[in-house]
């Protein structure tokens, strides 16, 4: 089992910001890194950082996931962040 206690959060609340990895992410959010990675290249969520090990994710752009309060096994995942919608150009 794995708490999200074993993860470094850094935490800004005057910006409301809690950059967690990718792992951090994926366990609050209830799925796979992969897709945290998708989200954030759909402009879903923002990345913070580049490079391999140094990307971070703002933990109040994601939608928790519901665990066993005991078990910590996951329920059900969070849902999905929307997709940021575009401005059509003009003809």
């Amino acid at each position: 089992m794995v708490g999200l206690s074993r993860f470094r959060v850094e935490v800004n609340m005057a910006l409301r910001t809690a950059l967690v990895t990718e792992d951090a992410a994926a366990y609050y959010a209830g799925r796979p890194g992969v897709t945290i990675r998708r989200w954030a290249h759909e402009g879903r969520i923002q990345r913070y950082g580049s490079g391999r090990g140094n990307v971070r994710y703002n933990v109040f752009e994601l939608n928790k996931a519901d665990r066993d309060e005991w078990t910590r096994e996951l329920i059900a995942p969070g849902v999905a962040p929307s997709i940021p919608q575009r401005n059509p150009k003009a003809a």
